[in-house]
């Protein structure tokens, strides 16, 4: 026993020194990082997109030009939002909002709960109320005397005229090529006196109100959007339904039915509430934290199946690389072939427990900070109040020394990582299924797809991680758990017949057929 340790200790030494180790260890808490930061920063840094519409009729300048301001309101508000959360105490925050209509809110706490841009209600009033320098001025007396000055974001679009040179009475098809060499970057147009990109044009044929109020909206020729950039589609679709409601407001209008009343209409909600039968009398109503408890399991899937990976990636590299150097004889002159086998098995487990408490540790941290967030808050206390961490690393303990033995094999009988490679294809393939079926087992958590998967070993620890939150029943987690350990200690033993022969052996790969024979004739 004593060598086992000794091997894994010089395994966990070496490895810790190496470049990968620590790319390990950072690698989650960067990308969890910058999953919530990187693309707020993206998100400020993205340019104006400054775009023409002609529209000779007149019939739709207005609505557009409404329909961007509710959209910089929008994105105001909820940095607004962020903004009173950090610096302004929310039990005064009701008394102090302006008064500018029928306040949507009941208390402070809920002001701050809708300041999200994603409430139409709240977003009306933030309109009316004359937008953040209203808001901001009649909380000057409880914001942080320390809190920075609010920054605004800047506007996402912007209506510009067209470029000089361009007659707007000319007919679309004309108009459009003599504004392609603008949306082609080829030209730049005039805003505040610097040069700028124009990004779209929008032509609205003058006939475009043509079969109002007989039937639906028929223009000679369509509206037309052109834009060289066809991911960025927020202004097409913002454009296509401010214009879409300009003409309900009309057909409203013609019929003689007040548009503000069918909005009003439109906002009637039915009650509906999602209800959980196994949860306890008077608790059964569906909250944010059942739905993280729901869907948790699966990043801890994505976890686990990288750590698997990784570890056993780490092990095949290092055996390698021994092997090639044959440093692998030189401590073979200390120790068995078993003792190593298993030394380096536990020693690469060293280095991913320690990777993987990093993780955790950050995670928590990470929830920790964030926890004025309701989402960070309840997902906090879901890892908290449940076993999900426990049975991740017992899953992570069992999946990694099933796979780790398959890869260590692999590595004893390989002498490049080119050799590897070729034996490890049907593996890749084989580990894949786990991240296919990611998403779709928590829909159906106890179905057919997801209980064969369970009692198919190498997928045991992943399909079971991502049921754990449908409580499976008893006979699906011991028996797989059962049968994950039995097959762990047979695949084991079966790679350490195999070790035992093929570290030493050099030039090509050995068959299928000569491994399982040395499978049967080990002793």
């Amino acid at each position: 026993m004593i060598y086992i340790l000794r091997v894994a200790l010089r395994e966990f030494a070496e490895n810790v020194k190496t470049k990968g180790f620590w790319i390990g260890i950072l690698i989650v808490p960067i990308l969890i990082t910058a999953s919530v930061w990187v693309g707020n920063l993206l998100e400020r840094t993205k340019p104006t997109r400054h775009f023409v519409l002609v529209d000779p009729a007149g019939h739709f300048a207005g609505p557009v030009d409404e329909a961007l301001v509710r959209i910089d309101a929008r994105a105001v508000l909820q940095e607004l939002g962020t903004y009173l959360r950090q610096h302004v105490e929310p039990g005064k925050l009701l008394q102090l909002l302006p008064d500018s209509g029928a306040s949507p809110f009941e208390s402070g706490e809920e002001a701050l709960g809708r300041f999200t841009g994603e409430d139409d209600v709240a977003l009306d009033w933030f309109v009316k109320a004359g937008g953040a320098e209203t808001v901001l001025a009649a909380l000057q007396v409880v914001l942080d005397p320390e809190a920075p000055p609010f920054v605004a974001p800047r506007p996402a679009f912007r209506r510009v005229e067209l470029p000089s040179g361009v007659d707007p009475n000319l007919e679309p098809e004309a108009l459009a090529q003599a504004l392609k060499p603008y949306l082609r970057g080829e030209g730049k147009i005039e805003v505040d006196g610097a040069p700028a990109e124009l990004f779209s044009a929008i032509l609205v044929p003058a006939d475009a109100l043509t079969n109002i109020p007989s039937g639906p909206a028929s223009a000679a020729a369509p509206i037309q959007y052109w834009s060289t950039n066809l991911a960025d589609d927020d202004l097409s679709n913002e454009v296509e339904r401010s214009i879409n409601e300009e003409l309900h407001r009309r057909a409203f209008e013609e019929y003689s039915v007040s548009a503000d009343e069918v909005r009003r209409i439109q906002r009637f909600e039915a009650p509906f509430t999602e209800l959980d039968p196994k949860k306890e009398a008077g608790e059964e109503q569906v909250g944010l934290a059942d739905k993280i408890r729901q869907w948790a399991p699966v990043g801890f899937v994505y976890f686990l199946w990288l750590a698997v990976f990784m570890n056993a990636q780490m092990l095949l590299n290092n055996m390698i690389e021994e092997k090639s150097n044959r440093l692998v004889e030189v401590l073979l002159s200390s120790v068995t072939p078993s003792e190593l086998m298993l030394g380096k098995l536990l020693g690469i487990a060293a280095v991913g427990v320690t990777v993987i408490a990093s993780w955790v540790v950050y995670l928590l941290l990470f929830l920790e900070y964030k926890a004025e967030a309701e989402w960070a808050f309840e997902l906090l206390r879901v890892l908290k109040s449940t076993g999900l961490v426990p049975m991740f690393v017992v899953y992570f303990a069992l999946g990694y020394l099933l796979y780790a033995g398959v890869f260590l094999t692999i590595g004893s009988v390989c002498n490049t990582l080119k050799e590897a490679q070729n034996l490890m294809m049907p593996i890749m393939v084989i580990m894949m299924v786990p991240l296919v079926t990611m998403e779709f087992i928590p829909k159906d958590p106890n179905g057919t797809v997801a209980r064969v998967l369970s009692w198919i070993p190498i997928y045991t620890p992943f399909v079971m991680m991502n049921r754990a939150a449908a409580d499976p029943p008893l006979v699906d987690r011991a028996g797989t758990l059962v049968l994950l350990v039995a097959t762990t200690v047979l695949v084991l033993a079966m790679c350490g017949r195999i070790f035992r022969v093929g570290v030493l052996r050099t030039g090509q790969p050995p068959k299928l057929v000569e491994l399982l024979r040395w499978v049967r004739n080990s002793t």
